[in-house]
């Protein structure tokens, strides 16, 4: 415990030094931060004040706004405040960021595969959907996701920082991620990071299963469809889905699925801005723009607001 203590606070090195471009940044990011707010935030919103999207169909996008809103909220205002100079973070800062951002990722991980069980229900089962997707399937499906999350948060912090940091606290990235503070670590790193790949991967790869087993499914019942108005609708009530899968799974798939020596620091915090910024940008609008429930639910409120 007293060689691991001796570091107390991490230096983040952030995304850039030059200070031409430490402003432009600044902007781009609180830009980028106030419509990830602006969009989940309002989806939740949605959600909870229009009855028709009272439905397991909405409940699961709902929580995947609030996990966006966490996500992005534990690194976003640290990677703006080491644009205006605050680099420094303290040991248990950098803990307490590394669990959220872990939370939150496990979360949204087993979150898409429940929304992917979901939409076989509805696709392959239309006609037992509501008997399906009851209200305590759905909460158990939540529940056992944030359980799932904060089990592997733990493992994954725990890991981490039971390592031994000597003198060097100067990190490669603009937040706590994992590969970047094992990195700095002046014991034997090889287990650790066995641990980190065989958890990750077992995560990664069971939702991945599940999601690929029912858009199995799902595909082989939209070719057996006849109606061109049910193969439309059955091709949109996915397509949201497919394309946060595509997304998400693309960015952790690139950053955690490989050796650290095969980590390029750079690329790693270019792939970073993606998924921890951008992402949660990104679902708001793909479950919003492609929905006309949606649509038609922010307009009444609208108009009611005005």
């Amino acid at each position: 415990m007293e060689n691991r203590t001796e570091v107390t606070e991490f230096i983040l090195l952030g995304l850039t030094n030059d200070p031409g471009l430490q402003l432009p940044l600044f902007v781009t990011f609180f830009l980028i931060y106030t419509i990830t707010l602006a969009g989940n935030l309002g989806m939740i919103l949605l959600t909870h004040l229009d009855s028709r999207l009272h439905t397991p169909m909405y409940f699961f996008p709902g929580n995947l706004s609030l996990v966006d809103f966490c996500y992005s909220s534990a690194v976003t205002p640290k990677v703006m405040a080491g644009l205006l100079g605050d680099k420094v973070i303290s040991y248990n800062a950098c803990a307490a960021q590394m669990f959220c951002f872990a939370l939150c990722a496990n979360v949204e991980n087993y979150l898409l595969a429940s929304m992917a069980y979901d939409r076989y229900a509805a696709v392959c089962k239309p006609l037992h959907y509501t008997t399906t997707m009851t209200t305590s399937v759905c909460a158990s499906l939540i529940i056992g996701c944030y359980v799932c999350g904060f089990l592997n948060a733990s493992i994954y912090t725990g890991n981490t920082f039971s390592l031994t940091f000597c003198k060097s606290s100067v990190v490669h990235h603009f937040f706590c991620d994992i590969p970047a503070i094992v990195a700095v670590s002046c014991s034997d790193r090889h287990l650790h990071e066995l641990v980190l790949i065989y958890v990750a991967s077992f995560n990664i790869f069971f939702a991945l299963l599940l999601i690929f087993v029912s858009y199995l499914f799902i595909f082989i019942t939209i070719l057996k469809m006849h109606s061109a108005a049910g193969y439309r609708k059955a091709v949109s009530t996915c397509a949201s889905h497919f394309t946060a899968v595509s997304i998400f799974y693309g960015a952790v798939i690139f950053m955690y699925l490989q050796p650290s020596s095969s980590h390029s620091m750079d690329t790693d915090k270019v792939a970073s801005v993606f998924y921890t910024m951008v992402i949660p940008m990104l679902n708001p609008m793909v479950y919003s723009l492609r929905n006309k429930e949606v649509k038609s639910a922010f307009s009444k409120i609208f108009l009611k607001a005005k």
